[in-house]
């Protein structure tokens, strides 16, 4: 599963069985605030929110912002995780 940064939506979006799993953002101040995730209803109970947040965290450093979780389901998986914990506000 790719993750795809669409810039002019200010969302990353993943595709799974054709439907949208999506990270939304705002830029402030020079700082990604990753404010809301969603997963489709029919595709949920899989595992594939973790597996978005963390792409997003992945696909946001590669490409060199700092970020804030501001959603408490990616806050959760920031805290949870070694790697991203020291990463990711």
């Amino acid at each position: 599963m790719k993750v795809i940064h669409d810039k002019d939506k200010r969302q990353f979006t993943m595709e799974v069985d054709g439907e949208d799993a999506t990270v939304d953002y705002t830029l402030k101040d020079g700082k990604m605030y990753l404010e809301y995730s969603e997963v489709p209803f029919n595709i949920r109970g899989q595992g594939i929110g973790k597996v978005l947040v963390e792409k997003t965290f992945e696909k946001l450093t590669e490409e060199g912002y700092q970020a804030v979780a501001v959603c408490d389901y990616i806050k959760s998986v920031a805290r949870n995780s070694e790697k991203w914990n020291a990463i990711i506000k």
